[in-house]
């Protein structure tokens, strides 16, 4: 099974200028974890999660006057599109991380999280009756 089989899509994702605020109602609203941050021809430069938002609010940051590059996490580990699914469940184990942006060829085309991975596994098995 491929990444590409299991991510979700569309992806919900922010550019550089966005501010830390819009970046948390869009989370909160979206029910996601982590908001990918994208430059104006798609490809991911970075990736706000709510622990970024809790950090930056701790500091006393104000987040309508803090944009997302300022926040965000610049060295991103993301996983090809076309990888196998074991590839992602080592990444998402071995990194201690709960989502991974999906790329292919440097650009952002989706996200694979934990939960995305357990559901694939656990495909339906069905009886026949009769």
């Amino acid at each position: 099974m491929r990444v590409a089989d299991v991510m979700q899509r569309p992806v919900y994702s922010a550019t550089p200028t966005t501010t830390a605020r819009e970046v948390a109602v869009n989370l909160l609203m979206s029910r996601i974890s982590g908001f990918p941050i994208v430059d104006q021809g798609g490809a991911l430069v970075g990736i706000v999660t709510e622990l970024d938002l809790i950090r930056a609010i701790r500091a006393g940051r104000d987040l309508e006057a803090t944009l997302a590059a300022e926040i965000m996490t610049p060295d991103v580990i993301t996983v090809d599109a076309d990888e196998d699914i074991a590839a992602v469940m080592e990444t998402l184990d071995t990194e201690q991380i709960i989502r991974v942006p999906v790329t292919s060829d440097g650009r952002l085309v989706g996200v694979i999280a934990r939960g995305d991975v357990i559901r694939a596994m656990l495909a339906p098995r069905f009886v026949l009756m009769g």
